[in-house]
C-alpha cells in the first residue's frame, strides 16, 4: 500500500512517516527543502519528493501534515488529483476547518478521514497514545483505519469537527496560554531556573517539565493552535479574568474571597483522588529509576536512549542531577542526560550483550554415574549467569569407560570465560569427572 505523507520531513509527519515505514507500507514524504527531504529520506529509509501532486496521483493514503495555517489551502490545491478509491487523512488540532474543506474537495469516490493524534513528534510509542476521529461519512477505509490504529493499542476517540474543538480549547488553548505565561512571567522576574532546584518539590519539578515541553515547541505552530481555534479569544478572556480575581483578592487582602474562588475551581475539578492518584504515579516515575541508577553505581548496567533508541553498555561511575557518566570495557566514559536514558532490565541487556558481544564456546567432557540425567545437568548449566547456551552434543558408554559410568560432553556458549569456569565447577559438583 502506498501512503503519501505532505510535510512528511519534520514534525510529527516525520514522526509518522518513522511509524508507517516499520509497518512495511511504500512510504513517501514531501516537503519543500529537497536537502532536508532527502537527507530525512534516507535516514528513515524511504523515499522523497518534491512534486506534491504526483504523489498525491499516486498514493493509496495521503497524510496532510503541514502547518495548521495551510492545511486547509493545501487539501484545496491537492483535493483534486487524489485518485478514486483513495483516502485523505490530515492531522491537524484544529478539524472544523479541514473537515468542511475536505468535503468539499474531494471526488466522490476518494474517502477522508479528519484525524487528531493528541502525541507531539518526541513520541517513541503508540500504544497508549490518543488519537482523534472525526468522520463525517463512515465509508470503506474507515473501519480498516480503526483497526489498525486499534491493534498498534491506541486509544482511539471518536467524535464530530465541533465537539473536538470545544475541547481541545481547554486541553491545548488554555493549558498552552497558561504555561507560556507562566515561562514568560518567569523571564521577566530574571529568574535562573537552576538556582530553584535546592529547593523544587516533586510537582514543581513536574510542572516546569511540562511548561519546558510546551513552551519548546515551534512558537509557530502554538501560534497556530491558539489563533486557528475559533474559541480561543473566549477561553484566554476568562484566564485573564480568572487571574484579575484572584490577583484582587490578594491585593485587597480578602482571604474569604480567594478561598471561595479556590474551593469553587477545587469542586469542579471533578474526581480529585483520581487526579492525585495519577500525579502520585508521575512523581514516582520520577524519582524510582534515578534511585535504582544511584544503587547502581559500580555495577554494570544498559541505558537506552530514548529517542535514538541506540543502547550504551557499561558501568555507572557517577551520577549527577542530570546526568549519568557510563564507563565501557575500554575504560571510556559516556555522559548521558538521566531523563533521557532509560535502563535495561536483566533480559533486554542479556539480549543486548548476546546480538553485540564475542560468545566465548568451550566443550566440557565428564564421566558420571549410569544413571545420570544429561538434561538436569545440562538446565543447571543454562542457569549460570551469561550462559548463552548449552547443548549435548556427545553421550559415550563405551571402552575404556567403565561399565557403571558414562561420558557426556556439553558444548557451552558463554558471553565470558568466568561463566565456562563456572560451569566447570558445577560439573564436578554433579559429581562429574572431567576428562
Amino acid at each position: 500500500m502506498k501512503i503519501g505523507i505532505i510535510g512528511g520531513t519534520r514534525g510529527l509527519g516525520r514522526t509518522i512517516a518513522w511509524y508507517m515505514k516499520d509497518f512495511d507500507f511504500d512510504v513517501t514524504i514531501t516537503g519543500r527543502d529537497s536537502i532536508t527531504g532527502k537527507q530525512v529520506g534516507e535516514e528513515l529509509g524511504i523515499k522523497y519528493s518534491d512534486n506534491n501532486k504526483k504523489i498525491v496521483q499516486d498514493s493509496d493514503i495521503v497524510i496532510i501534515s503541514v502547518p495548521i495555517s495551510s492545511t486547509e489551502s493545501v487539501i484545496e490545491e491537492l483535493g483534486p488529483f487524489m485518485k478514486e478509491g483513495s483516502l485523505m487523512l490530515d492531522v491537524t488540532s484544529v478539524k472544523e476547518g479541514p473537515s468542511r474543506k475536505m468535503k468539499e474537495c474531494l471526488a466522490e469516490g476518494v474517502e477522508f478521514i479528519p484525524t487528531h493524534p493528541v502525541f507531539g513528534p518526541r513520541t517513541t510509542d503508540l500504544k497508549g497514545q490518543i488519537i482523534v476521529l472525526t468522520p463525517i461519512e463512515k465509508g470503506n477505509w474507515y473501519p480498516k483505519v480503526y483497526k489498525f490504529l486499534e491493534d498498534k493499542g491506541m486509544r482511539i476517540v471518536e467524535t464530530t469537527p465541533e465537539h473536538h474543538d470545544d475541547m481541545m480549547g481547554i486541553v491545548q488553548v488554555l493549558t498552552h496560554f497558561s504555561y507560556i505565561s507562566t515561562a514568560s512571567a518567569i523571564e521577566k522576574l530574571q529568574i535562573d531556573i537552576k538556582d530553584t532546584e535546592n529547593y523544587e518539590s516533586p510537582i514543581y519539578n513536574l510542572m516546569i517539565d511540562t511548561i519546558a515541553r510546551i513552551v519548546s515547541q515551534n512558537p509557530y505552530l502554538t501560534y497556530s493552535i491558539q489563533h486557528e481555534n475559533k474559541r480561543g479569544e473566549k477561553i484566554r478572556q476568562a484566564l485573564f479574568d480568572s487571574i484579575s480575581e484572584l490577583k484582587e483578592a490578594l491585593t485587597n487582602e480578602d482571604e474569604d474571597e480567594f478561598v471561595e474562588i479556590a474551593l469553587r475551581a477545587t469542586k469542579h475539578m471533578g474526581d480529585i483522588q483520581a487526579a492525585l492518584g495519577r500525579s502520585d504515579k508521575a512523581i514516582n516515575a520520577l524519582t524510582q529509576e534515578y534511585n535504582i541508577l544511584m544503587q547502581s553505581i559500580g555495577q554494570e548496567v544498559g541505558l537506552k536512549h530514548i529517542y535514538s533508541d541506540k543502547i550504551h553498555v557499561g558501568k555507572i561511575k557517577e551520577i549527577d542531577l542530570d546526568f549519568v557518566y557510563l564507563e565501557d570495557e575500554n575504560g571510556k566514559v559516556k555522559k548521558l542526560k538521566v531523563s533521557n536514558a532509560k535502563m535495561l532490565d536483566e533480559e533486554e541487556l542479556f539480549n543486548w550483550k548476546v546480538k553485540n558481544q564475542k560468545i566465548h564456546t568451550r566443550d566440557l567432557s565428564a564421566l558420571f554415574r549410569r544413571k545420570s540425567n544429561p538434561h538436569i545437568i545440562k538446565d543447571t548449566l543454562k542457569r549460570v549467569d551469561d550462559v548463552v547456551d548449552v547443548e549435548i552434543i556427545d553421550i559415550y558408554k563405551g571402552e575404556p569407560i567403565k561399565e557403571d559410568e558414562i561420558s557426556y560432553t556439553f558444548s557451552i556458549q558463554s558471553l565470558n570465560k568466568e561463566s565456562l569456569e563456572e560451569c566447570e565447577k558445577l560439573i564436578k559438583g554433579f559429581g562429574g569427572i572431567t576428562r
